[in-house]
Parts: structure tokens; C-alpha cells; sequence
């Protein structure tokens, strides 16, 4: 054998075993992330409602990674804090900003609540740093320009009623909590483009367009939209609004079945990054 034939046979096999390197690794994906989700950490019920809320897609989609500064912004009772704590428990840090210890009765009981899950499983959560995150006066996320990822999941509709310009100082302490290259990901009850969104949004639902609104108007640039977490069973029209679907159902046996048939609500899923 010549040797340009040597050099061409060695550089094809270079390429196959690359190739096939790649193709491990797309088949493995986050194992890390998989490992989490599927950890003793999760509660029973919130494991069932994976099929709804697809957090391995969703996490991917954003572009997750175990050593990242990650905040997770009005975590309520776990549901995503259970994953995330235990796959950035060695290599990163998960900072949980929700209701303030050191604000009104009522927020420092739900903070207890939280802490109290916490300290149920140390082994799993004993690393969560505690923020506080209490539109539109308290916003202890992270230190500015240190968090990696900022993350919230079907809160944007609650913070609504601050107004305009409590939205921009909002959207704006996000923005300065995160590096320059830093992602912030939104998943949120979607309202069809056709249906009217009242000033306080009620029913839970936002338009598409408002939410990436509010985010560019911050600075943000939108890195990307994915239909992961869509419904179109969803017409988001219902009597108690987006509570009335699972796994609330607001309106207790009325319709059940029709809003059990239509399942959880459709949802944007948006990926923003400060430039």
C-alpha cells in the first residue's frame, strides 16, 4: 500500500470513529439531566405530569449544563427544583428566588414551605440558595452579571398586575442578574393571537408576542421558540380560565372529562439571551 493510500485509509477511519463518537453522544444526550429527572427526589405526582411538561426537552431547549449558575425565579412547590437541584447539586449552584423569608406573614410562611421540602431531602437539596423574588419591591436573584440561566415556568400572568413600568424594572433585574451570553427561559400559558388579553390577564393565558415583548424591550434578544410544550386541544377560553384544566380543574366535576380530554394547557417556550 502507497502511502497516500495509508494516509487516506487512516484519515477515513478518523472520520467513522468521529462519527460514530457523534452519534453515541446525540444517542446519550444529557445523561446527567436524564439521571435527575428520573431521581428519587421527584415526588410521585410530579413525575406523572413529565408527559405534560416535557422537562428534559424543555431544559435541553434552553441549553442547560450541570456547571451553569442557574436561577429558577418562583419555584411554588418544587415541581421544576427537583430536577434541577440534583443535577447542578456538584458542578453548579441553583439559586431558588420564590416568596421572601423576611417579607409579610403570608411570604414567610410559603418560604417556609419551601425550605421545609428542602430540608426534607438534603441529600438531594442541600445546596439550593435561597433568593427572593417579590414583584414589584424584592428582587434578590443573584449578584449582577453571575447567573448563567435565569429560569421561570407559568409565572409571567401573576406578575401582570404590576404595570408597565413594574414590569420593565422586573424584566430589567433579570437582565442585570445574568452574564452577557446568559439565557432566560420562559415557559407560560399561551393565548391564541385572535383572543382578546385583558390588563390583568385573568385567565392566565398571554399572547405570544406580549411576552417577547416585554423581554426585548429589557434588551433581551429572542434565540428561539419551540412548540414542545403546545396543545392545540387548547382554546384557552374556558370558565375559570387556565385553572380550569389539569391538573387544577377550578371547576371541580363540571365538565371534567371534556377538560381531562383536553389536558394540560398549551404553552409557549422561549429562549432569550443577553447579548
Amino acid at each position: 500500500m502507497t502511502i497516500k493510500r495509508v494516509f487516506l485509509a487512516a484519515a477515513l477511519g478518523a472520520a467513522m470513529a468521529l462519527g460514530g463518537s457523534a452519534a453515541a453522544a446525540d444517542n446519550t444526550g444529557d445523561a446527567a439531566l436524564k439521571a435527575a429527572i428520573a431521581g428519587s427526589a421527584r415526588t410521585p405526582a410530579n413525575v406523572v405530569r413529565d408527559g405534560a411538561r416535557h422537562p428534559y426537552e424543555t431544559l435541553s431547549f434552553f441549553g442547560i449544563k450541570p456547571t451553569m449558575t442557574v436561577v429558577e425565579l418562583s419555584p411554588g412547590a418544587g415541581w421544576y427544583t427537583e430536577i434541577l437541584a440534583p443535577y447542578l447539586r456538584e458542578q453548579g449552584k441553583l439559586i431558588a428566588a420564590g416568596s421572601d423569608p423576611q417579607g409579610s406573614e403570608g411570604a414567610r410562611r410559603s418560604a417556609a414551605r419551601f425550605q421545609q421540602k428542602l430540608d426534607t431531602n438534603p441529600a438531594a437539596f442541600d445546596k439550593v440558595e435561597i433568593g427572593a423574588f417579590s414583584p414589584p419591591s424584592t428582587y434578590r436573584i443573584a449578584p449582577k452579571g453571575t447567573a448563567d440561566m435565569v429560569l421561570t415556568f407559568r409565572n409571567i400572568h401573576n406578575w401582570i398586575p404590576v404595570g408597565e413600568d413594574g414590569l420593565k424594572v422586573l424584566f430589567g433585574q433579570v437582565y442585570d442578574s445574568l452574564k452577557p451570553g446568559g439565557v432566560f427561559g420562559v415557559v407560560e400559558h399561551r393565548l391564541p393571537a385572535n383572543k382578546p388579553q385583558d390588563a390583568t390577564a385573568s385567565s392566565g393565558y398571554l399572547h405570544e408576542a406580549y411576552v417577547i415583548r416585554l423581554a426585548e424591550n429589557a434588551g433581551f434578544r429572542l434565540a428561539g421558540k419551540s412548540e414542545i410544550n403546545a396543545n392545540p386541544k387548547d382554546t384557552a377560553d374556558h370558565q375559570g380560565g387556565v385553572w380550569a384544566l389539569p391538573p387544577t380543574y377550578a371547576n371541580k366535576d363540571v365538565d371534567r372529562a371534556k377538560y381531562e380530554a383536553i389536558g394540560e394547557s398549551d404553552r409557549m417556550t422561549l429562549k432569550f439571551v443577553k447579548p
